[in-house]
């Protein structure tokens, strides 16, 4: 089974339609599964269609933890107030206890560890839901962090593990991952064990700086990765631009998608490109031409 990640360093350069578009493209030739690794925002799904009763099923992950103080046994030593990073711990000079803020509280134990009566513990809280659907005969799996949690990178491994379960009870060849833009947390979860990585960018300068920040972990990693190029004749002295950095550092370029109205109404509508006009199948068949050496066994 191959893992097939899509990423971009910027948002908004059209990655999950370059996801939406190959996934649907790709089941046509094989058994696929897609993790929407995005946990913060995920859209893969509404990009086709998709809506909260099509989900099969919902399954609450508790993959953060929160300090919790065992009060009738704290002694009030104060050893803890000052040593929290996110300051979540504050002073309750009535009950001289520390009281601590579930919001800012990343569960990093430090207050436990310097607490001599040991009376401060980490307990698991629920953080996330993950998501199970199916759509254009493939099944998606969702990861959405509930609001002020953290563990962004904790919850994608559990997306894709789900993934990785579905797909092997369907016998699928290939997982297609869409991860969220950056280079934080989720995208290096993301692109962790992936066997090939699809950058998607755009011609801007913006796009190429945080492109080239991805790519640093891209190659962290060592997994082989090419390069799609979206709405390149908008700029196209900056497109090449992008195509001589990609020819200096040796990486392919799989395909460069014009800008078109037509891709703005497929999101209106809810639709992959590919299936709102087919006359863009021929654009992303390019790029499953040029990745197939990576997923055809």
């Amino acid at each position: 089974m191959k893992i097939i990640t899509i990423f971009s360093g910027k948002g908004g350069t059209g990655k999950t339609t370059v996801a939406s578009c190959l996934a649907v493209m790709l089941s046509r030739e094989k058994n696929i599964a897609v993790a929407d690794c995005d946990v913060d925002a995920p859209n893969f799904g509404l990009s086709l269609g998709l809506k909260e009763k099509d989900y099969s099923s919902f399954i609450k992950i508790r993959a953060s933890e929160k300090a919790e103080l065992i009060k009738e046994k704290c002694t009030g030593c104060k050893k803890c107030l000052n040593v929290c990073s996110f300051n979540a711990i504050k002073w309750d000079k009535k009950n001289n206890i520390p009281i601590f803020d579930n919001l800012l509280c990343e569960g990093c134990g430090t207050c436990g560890i310097v607490c001599p009566e040991n009376v401060i513990k980490l307990r698991k809280v629920e953080n996330a839901t993950i998501s199970v659907g199916n759509a254009y005969g493939f099944g998606i799996v969702s990861g959405q962090l509930k609001m002020g949690e953290s563990g962004s990178g904790r919850i994608v491994m559990e997306v894709k593990r789900k993934a990785m379960e579905i797909a092997r009870k369907e016998n699928a060849e290939l997982i297609l991952v869409d991860s969220a833009a950056g280079i934080g947390c989720p995208v290096i979860a993301s692109i962790n064990g992936s066997d090939y990585v699809i950058a998607v960018t755009e011609p801007t300068p913006s796009a190429l700086s945080d492109l080239k920040r991805g790519l640093k972990i891209v190659n962290h990693f060592g997994i082989p990765c090419g390069i799609v190029i979206n709405k390149y004749d908008l700029n196209k002295g900056f497109s090449n631009k992008i195509e001589v950095f990609a020819a200096k550092n040796k990486i392919k370029i799989l395909g460069k998608i014009p800008y078109g109205k037509e891709f703005v109404d497929a999101l209106v509508n809810l639709k992959p490109a590919v299936v709102y006009n087919k006359r863009f199948e021929q654009l992303f068949k390019k790029i499953m031409d040029n990745i197939k050496v990576f997923y055809k066994n």
